[in-house]
């Protein structure tokens, strides 16, 4: 599996376990000039902007990691955008970040 395929696969396995929490997805993949979120989610009057990180195992350290303050301001800037062109601004917000971690251990034991 290449990088674009392992991402796709855990945006994929991350939007079937938020609908199988309890979330209504809003949207995938919204994309603005400052940059995209991955997920949008609802679940009551939360909006939650949702980061997904997926890795091949933990030799790199954990997936949540890589968003550092720099992708954390992009998030929260195009979340903005998002919020103002949907008019959803009396709903409250939240920003997640959901690791999927594919670990195939061979032999374990």
């Amino acid at each position: 599996m290449n990088r674009q395929q392992t991402g796709k696969f855990g945006e994929d396995a991350a939007a079937e376990y938020l609908v199988r929490n309890g979330y209504r997805i809003i949207e995938r993949n919204f994309r603005c000039r400052l940059g995209e979120i991955d997920i949008i989610a609802q679940r009551g009057d939360i909006v939650a902007f949702v980061e997904v990180k997926t890795r091949l195992g933990n030799m790199f350290g954990r997936p949540a990691e890589a968003v550092g303050r720099e992708k954390q301001k992009h998030i929260r800037r195009v979340a903005q955008i998002f919020m103002s062109i949907k008019k959803l601004h009396p709903l409250k917000i939240r920003f997640d970040v959901l690791e999927v971690t594919l670990n195939h251990i061979e032999n374990a034991f």
